[in-house]
């Protein structure tokens, strides 16, 4: 049986995230599994409600944000975010994809 390949999505933020004299402008996130979802309401994810965003983009970004990173981030480019998680958890079906 093979392992299923990981999903992802490169996101090019709008506004560059600062760490030290490191500028961050692109980030990669990966579809989450279900224990890094722990303690996050999936309702809240789908909705892109802030503090579930600043809980889960640490676990799944590469580079890895902290959550003080995260709360930094351009409103715009945590939307992206956000949309790309939410279409991280949809089925194969709701996007219209066959098997």
């Amino acid at each position: 049986m093979t392992k299923p390949q990981a999903i992802t999505a490169t996101i090019e933020l709008d506004t560059p995230l600062k760490r030290g004299e490191t500028e961050i402008a692109e980030l990669t996130l990966r579809k989450p599994s279900a224990g890094e979802l722990r303690g996050v309401s999936l309702a809240e994810v789908l909705q892109m409600q802030t503090d579930a965003l600043i809980t889960l983009i640490p676990r799944i970004s590469n580079p890895l944000l902290t959550a003080a990173e995260v709360r930094q981030m351009d409103p715009a480019d945590l939307v992206q975010c956000g949309g790309e998680i939410a279409g991280f958890l949809l089925t194969k079906r709701a996007k219209g994809e066959t098997a």
